[in-house]
């Protein structure tokens, strides 16, 4: 479905836990809910990166809507109030909510009346056009807009007179500024009556940041009001903007067609390279796979102020302000590779070569505290990335460059670095110790401890790590370099991998060599042993793993973290932030592994088609949370409430990468036979 009804619209509770997002590619975002309420701290009109592409602050919270129709005043506004009290409850008159590519469409009826409202961020700056239309009615209206903002943080809140704003008006608007050298917000509408005002809005209550336990009350401030008269066909814009010149400029409406046109033609760049790197899959592909090949586009932030991201960087989610790391890296070869962009992969892997600190890339990077070193695994996802990225372009020249790279990340693994990370001189295998760091992706923390501590060696870092040396040995016999020594060390990992053969389960341990023995939970991880491009377990076994995690953790959305038999196990990912760090890998389902299920059914079955049905309830769970987005992950319970962050880059990277991966191969059912390290090709499916 890609059309909300009034069913689902009338009903505050629901309409308020569906997202819509909207990009600038810069870093900043637009977002909220579709009834109109604000239920998060990150929802606003305009979150400005003014300091690309994190340092995100809140500059417009919303617009508070109302029409005057017949000499009666009609509020289209929702809010929720600390009181508890849901008022007004303009949400009860929207028709329809959709996506017209990627641009969030609201059609409000109240008899014969329909006004259209719809939202876009300008490509490449701060700003937001917000735009009605009065698409049908017996007679002309009057559009009020009260405008509530803001300028924080986007991970804080606000409370009434910290601060007080200059408010002036300015062509055809208002220019706002919240302090004293602050970032000023300009608001046109050209052809409005404007207002100029100063009146603080307290207590609107966010539910979500309630769930979560977080503070959940804040103060706007109403900094003026816009009237306009609409007759029926004509539009009305209001532009919210860190630039002064946005939204002025031509006459009538002719600003609002060129800033729809360009948006437009944007959308078509992104279409039409996709299209032309993938013509047999995009003609067949299903709408929810066009959705998200727009949808990628939202993650790539270009000009990056970042240290070393110059050109472009790729963010992890939405609305964490978090950059780079594990996630994006896993996530790059379906956002760029298969949306048809190498260019953005070449740029990104250059960045991230250029993080490498001893043999190690951050997990992520974020505004406040720059990179941070604290992942065994994002550097041998960046393997992963990096040959992702020379099948699709056969960049020898690229590689080249990256090689030295790549070999120092292994030499470091070889000899040690940070957290007790490095290869077990008696089996090859690589090790983490920790030290009460958690490394792997399972990295909750509570009580600021690991919920997972995975010390020893983890299962999905040892496949990891074996696709690395596989690579490393491919890469070297392309450039006609040694391979000896990745060979022999490739087929050194895949006959102790053996140890992690549990014969008890019929799978794979989590952990092996932990300071209490292998860790028999039954957990996805094991996975990775027969998602990645080579495997090193024999065939039997690869059946065996996929076969476990079918049974006990395959859902309709993505594999739970853990077997629900586990005492441990959490079937629920909610309550206040401990509850949810104790839960978050305890049986949370995460989507981005089930691209990864989809993509070992088919290496051990050979089924296309029953690989490519897998995926297809992404297309679902793409209404219903973050619209035309794909979340984090969802309850491992039944009916899997979609949960964490609205959109997330490496479930919809994976989901497109699995997607075109399979769509691409050729119909056969036949088994593969076993691989060896030695023979291992560049890529296989």
């Amino acid at each position: 479905m890609s059309e909300l009804e009034r069913e689902r619209l009338g009903d505050a509770a629901l309409a308020t836990r569906l997202e819509w997002l909207a990009t600038n590619g810069v870093g900043g975002f637009a977002s909220g809910t579709v009834s109109g309420a604000l239920s998060r701290r990150y929802h606003g009109l305009l979150v400005a990166a003014l300091e690309p592409p994190l340092g995100r602050t809140l500059l417009l919270a919303k617009l508070a809507e109302r029409i005057q129709l017949d000499d009666v005043w009609v509020d289209l506004d929702t809010n929720r109030w600390a009181s508890g009290a849901l008022d007004p409850q303009g949400h009860v008159h929207l028709e329809s909510f959709r996506l017209e590519a990627t641009i969030p469409t609201w059609v409000w009826a109240i008899g014969d009346t329909r006004l259209e409202k719809r939202v876009w961020m300008e490509h490449g700056e701060n700003t937001t056009w917000v735009e009605y239309r009065l698409a049908a009615g017996h007679a002309p209206l009057t559009l009020e807009l009260r405008a509530l903002v803001n300028h924080r943080e986007v991970d804080r809140l606000t409370a009434s007179g910290v601060w007080q704003a200059r408010v002036e008006t300015a062509a055809s608007g208002l220019r706002i500024e919240a302090f004293e050298g602050a970032t000023p917000l300009w608001l046109t509408a050209p052809g409005a009556e404007i207002r100029p005002a100063h009146d603080w809005y307290r207590g609107y209550a966010y539910p979500l940041e309630a769930e979560l336990g977080r503070d959940a009350l804040e103060d706007h401030l109403m900094a003026g009001e816009f009237a306009i008269r609409l007759e029926p066909g004509e539009s009305a814009t209001l532009v919210a903007s860190t630039r002064r010149e946005a939204g002025l400029g031509g006459v009538g409406g002719m600003a609002l067609a060129a800033a729809r046109l360009r948006h437009a033609a944007h959308e078509r760049t992104l279409m039409d390279a996709w299209q032309r790197s993938h013509r047999a899959v995009a003609r067949s592909a299903p709408v929810w796979i066009r959705r998200l090949v727009l949808a990628a586009d939202a993650f790539v932030i270009e000009r990056g102020a970042l240290r070393d991201f110059r050109g472009r960087a790729v963010v992890a989610a939405y609305p964490s302000p978090v950059a780079g790391g594990r996630g994006p890296l896993a996530a790059l070869s379906g956002l760029a590779l298969a949306t048809g962009r190498p260019e953005i992969a070449r740029d990104v892997l250059g960045a991230m070569a250029r993080q490498q600190d001893r043999g190690m890339l951050p997990a992520r990077v974020s505004a406040a505290g720059g990179p941070e070193y604290d992942s065994v695994d994002a550097a041998l996802w960046f393997f992963q990335a990096v040959r992702a990225y020379h099948v699709a372009t056969r960049d020898d020249a690229f590689l080249a460059e990256l090689y030295p790279v790549l070999e120092d990340i292994g030499a470091w693994c070889e000899r040690g670095t940070r957290f007790g990370i490095g290869v077990d001189p008696r089996d090859g295998l690589l090790k983490v110790n920790g030290n009460g760091v958690s490394l792997t992706w399972m990295d909750a923390r509570l009580d600021d401890r690991p919920v997972t501590p995975r010390t020893g060696k983890p299962v999905d870092v040892n496949a990891l790590w074996y696709n690395a040396l596989t690579t490393m040995a491919a890469f070297a016999r392309h450039l006609r370099r040694p391979t000896e020594v990745y060979e022999e060390a490739a087929r050194r990992v895949a006959t102790n991998f053996s140890r992690y053969w549990n014969d008890d389960l019929g799978g794979l341990y989590d952990v092996i060599d932990g300071p209490r023995g292998p860790d028999p939970a039954i957990r996805p991880n094991q996975l990775l042993a027969v998602s990645l491009p080579d495997s090193p377990l024999p065939f039997a076994r690869r059946r065996a793993v996929l076969d476990i995690c079918g049974r006990l953790l395959l859902t309709s959305y993505g594999l739970r973290s853990l077997v629900p038999a586990d005492a441990r196990y959490c079937g629920r990912w909610e309550g206040d932030a401990a509850a949810r760090a104790a839960a978050c890998h305890q049986g949370t389902a995460w989507v981005w592994l089930l691209p990864h299920y989809a993509l070992a059914h088919f290496r051990v079955h050979r089924d296309r088609a029953a690989a490519l049905a897998l995926l297809e309830p992404l297309g679902d769970l793409m209404m219903t949370m973050g619209i035309g987005f794909l979340p984090e992950a969802t309850d491992g319970d039944p009916p899997h409430a979609p949960r964490g962050v609205l959109a997330h880059a490496w479930s919809v990277g994976e989901a497109l990468r699995a997607f075109h991966t399979l769509a691409g191969t050729k119909r056969t059912r036949k088994p593969p036979r076993s691989r060896t390290a030695s023979r291992a090709a560049v890529v296989s499916v």
